[in-house]
């Protein structure tokens, strides 16, 4: 998948989220995003994940929450990675603290 051709603008928008694999076995971690659509969403994160991993994304201020498939994961900085996240049975709006 090209991800430098978007379907749709993505908002530039910081909102701590709740990222919670569908393994059970896998703790969930925060992150937190540089943009959002609705259809999809880039989180920095302390973990790397991998491409179609599945997840629940929860916004930890609003009432945001979907479940999302990993579409790619980048080393951004020593021990932060960016993923791309397409997003799907989404609910709820994002609300940026600002």
């Amino acid at each position: 998948m090209d991800i430098s051709k978007r379907t749709e603008d993505r908002t530039p928008m910081k909102i701590s989220v709740d990222l919670a694999s569908l393994d059970v076995r896998t703790p969930a971690q925060e992150g937190i995003t540089e943009n959002v659509s609705a259809r999809g969403a880039r989180i920095l994160t302390s973990k790397p994940w991998k491409p179609n991993d599945r997840l629940n994304v929860r916004s930890l201020l609003g009432n945001f929450r979907s479940r999302a498939r990993v579409v790619y994961c980048v080393p951004v900085d020593a021990g932060q990675f960016a993923i791309g996240l397409q997003l799907f049975a989404t609910a709820g709006t994002w609300k940026s603290p600002n």
